[in-house]
């Protein structure tokens, strides 16, 4: 493959965004297999237009809240981004019901925008595409589908046979454990719920735990810091203590992960989720919440995670209490697509039709 094939890879916004990170892994392992691949870093994302003229082709990981103030503003700079090159784009946090009324149009016409104005798109999963077509953003078929790739082919070492799944029995702690940022609708909320009621089931069965708490293995995201007060509240009222553990580097943030505890991811609106890979690498199999994104990931990596209906995470919870080993990633079960695999995709698509029609669905 010869450079003219492949876009120059832009990077831009604070380097431990969600989406940066992972367009520089990405980008890190599309250099590994074409080291004449330039990677431009451009700090303001309101330079990219300047910087990105005279490149020829390059390649941008849009989320509209990363690059502008609103929608439209992020839509007007992905625009002029693409007048001075030819560009493709990966679209995150593609728009969906769950943003509102007010918002969903917004970043519907936003994300409209950009697609039209990108010579090709891809997204991180079937159910973005799909979410793309239904709101009228980008027609089915059109968009270009490689999933987010991992670290590595296998699990990580997962718990330690098992101190980080800790005892079971009567008197033993319940501890359920979310991963990622705090918001409004990442699923806390249900979780404290859940443990409560997980409690009262034990409790009734004659094998009443110890302690109940939730553990929240990050921080709350810019703007929501007064959620860590009110699902506080939350927890108090029923009886779970609430243990945030703030922004952590990646070493204590994987150790957090295997620590003891059940690993769930209560979103009801995933539609691309790297913690659902951080698990996988911590060597964790949560219990995910049933959803359309939730099944395609159940069968893209089979294994990997235990998927339950949105009202009955407490029995889950229970069970897993009672059997800490169903925590742990089954021995064989494969991570892959890897990051290699994807930045293999992506150098066939540019390569390929990655033009003007926006690419084939994979």
């Amino acid at each position: 493959m010869t450079r003219t094939d492949t876009p120059a890879l832009l990077l831009t916004g604070p380097p431990r965004h969600g989406v940066v990170r992972y367009a520089g892994d990405l980008a890190a392992h599309v250099r590994a297999l074409d080291a004449d691949v330039r990677v431009l870093r451009v700090d303001d994302p309101a330079g990219l237009p300047a910087a990105a003229a005279g490149l020829g082709r390059a390649h941008l990981h849009v989320t509209d809240r990363l690059l502008g103030s609103s929608p439209d503003a992020a839509a007007d700079l992905v625009e002029r981004l693409a007048a001075a090159c030819r560009l493709t784009v990966t679209l995150h946090d593609v728009p969906q019901e769950s943003d509102g009324p007010r918002n969903l149009p917004r970043r519907t016409a936003a994300y409209a925008r950009v697609a039209a104005a990108a010579a090709g798109v891809a997204v991180n999963s079937r159910h973005e595409a799909l979410l793309l077509a239904e709101h009228g953003v980008l027609a089915d078929g059109r968009a270009r589908v490689v999933p987010l790739g991992a670290t590595a082919a296998g699990g990580g070492a997962g718990p330690a046979a098992d101190p980080a799944a800790g005892p079971t029995g009567s008197g033993a702690p319940l501890v359920a454990l979310v991963a990622g940022f705090l918001y409004p609708g990442k699923g806390h909320d249900d979780v404290v719920r859940a443990a409560a009621d997980a409690a009262d089931l034990l409790r009734a069965a004659g094998t009443p735990p110890g302690e109940v708490a939730v553990v929240a293995v990050g921080g709350p995201s810019p703007g929501h810091e007064d959620e860590v007060d009110r699902l506080r509240a939350l927890a108090e009222g029923r009886g779970v203590a609430l243990r945030v553990t703030g922004g952590l580097d990646d070493d204590a943030f994987h150790a957090a992960l295997r620590g003891p505890g059940v690993p769930v991811a209560a979103h009801r609106h995933l539609s691309a989720s790297r913690t659902l890979l951080d698990w996988g690498e911590a060597g964790r199999r949560p219990l995910v919440v049933d959803s359309r994104y939730a099944r395609e990931m159940a069968a893209l990596r089979p294994g990997t995670l235990a998927l339950y209906p949105p009202d009955d995470l407490p029995a889950h919870l229970a069970r897993a209490w009672a059997d800490p080993a169903a925590t742990a990633l089954p021995a064989g079960a494969s991570l892959a697509p890897t990051l290699r695999d994807a930045a293999a995709a992506y150098l066939a698509w540019w390569a390929g039709d990655a033009g003007a029609s926006g690419g084939a669905a994979a």
